[in-house]
């Protein structure tokens, strides 16, 4: 008979597991077929209109540009055609323009319909009220399979894959978006593995101490203090992500960390009210630690493991830090799980098996 704190310990794994094949979709929810990772670097150099912002998001998958100069600003497709149209009104993209269709995936493999023609008399159509647009451009991205010629021989350093143009009209004026498209090395994940391994078990040794002694008390604390440490690592990567892949300014990072971040972030809050309540040697504390271990290991360290291997993971900030941040949420995570599970198991056969009241 299993005792019922494991069968609880093993529904927590369940239902974190369960959680994130349900949830894990909505985290990247600003673009469904956003790269978890990507070894191109995709920059901007330049913007050839006053008032009129334009940056790289979603690991450079996707191209934003935003117009504030008060007037229509057109994007200009593929063949010289009008595409997008940004403006006062909104925006709106052309029916007509082939680059309405090739921009809706990351592969650019949507079929064009027999009304796709660069030739044709524009015929727009209202996709947003506000005044931010952002799609996939061709070119902004490496979409062969393989990397580079230059990439493929040298491995070892960074590469200029091309110079590129978005051409634009502002007005009756021509602008244009100007950047660099560059092949950067990725980086070899094993030293973070090690990393994440031995955080992974300094931490579940914590279980081992006797419930109840002093050295208990001590490893349940500490437990307690490094899960909390994950939890605010986890807040912090939910932020990085919110800023590559939510919309312009304070209102669009405040959106996106209430959408499509919003299960990473209530996981990293989580694992901070837990190692609190760990710190604090509160009833039930083993549970609460495997409980918000397992959601932190799964949602901010499973589910960020391209950005170990990737040299441009899908968060803003230095990519080292990314990666410390994901390396940190995952060991806390997982270690707590291996805390809470083995000092559930103690308590269970402490239960069965109860010391002997000494004779007075």
């Amino acid at each position: 008979m299993i005792p019922a704190p494991m069968r609880r310990a093993a529904l927590v794994l369940a239902v974190a597991a369960t959680a994130l094949l349900t949830f894990a979709a909505p985290a990247s929810a600003h673009g469904a077929d956003a790269p978890d990772g990507t070894d191109y670097r995709s920059t901007i150099t330049a913007v050839s209109a006053p008032d009129l912002g334009a940056r790289m998001v979603e690991a450079g998958a996707r191209l934003e540009l935003t117009n504030r100069t008060g007037a229509d600003v057109t994007v200009l497709g593929y063949s010289g055609e009008p595409y997008l149209r940004i403006g006062p009104g909104g925006v709106y993209e052309n029916r007509r323009s082939p680059a309405t269709y090739l921009n809706r995936t990351l592969a650019g493999e949507t079929r064009l319909p027999a009304e796709a023609d660069p030739a044709a008399a524009p015929h727009w159509r209202r996709i947003t009220d506000g005044p931010t647009a952002r799609w996939h451009d061709q070119r902004t991205l490496w979409r062969e399979p393989d990397p580079p010629a230059a990439a493929a021989a040298d491995p070892g350093r960074e590469h200029r894959v091309r110079d590129w143009v978005v051409p634009l009209r502002v007005g009756d004026d021509t602008g244009e978006v100007r950047g660099t498209l560059d092949w950067v090395p990725p980086p070899d994940p094993y030293p973070w593995w090690v990393a994440a391994t031995l955080g992974f078990l300094v931490i579940g040794a914590a279980g081992l101490a006797p419930a109840g002694t002093a050295a208990g008390v001590r490893a349940l604390r500490a437990a307690g203090a490094l899960l909390a440490l994950g939890g605010v690592a986890a807040v912090a990567l939910t932020v990085a992500r919110a800023v590559d892949t939510g919309g312009p300014g304070t209102a669009g990072l405040l959106a996106e960390l209430a959408t499509g971040q919003v299960w990473t972030l209530l996981t990293g809050l989580g694992a901070v009210a837990a190692g609190g309540y760990a710190l604090a040697r509160r009833p039930a504390a083993d549970f609460a630690l495997a409980l918000a271990g397992a959601c932190l290991a799964l949602f901010a360290g499973v589910s960020n493991l391209a950005a170990l291997s990737r040299s441009v993971p899908p968060a803003a900030g230095p990519p080292e830090l990314v990666r410390l941040l994901v390396v940190v949420g995952l060991a806390t995570g997982a270690g707590a799980v291996a805390a809470g599970l083995l000092r559930l198991r103690t308590a269970a056969r402490a239960a069965r098996h109860p010391h002997p009241t000494p004779a007075r």
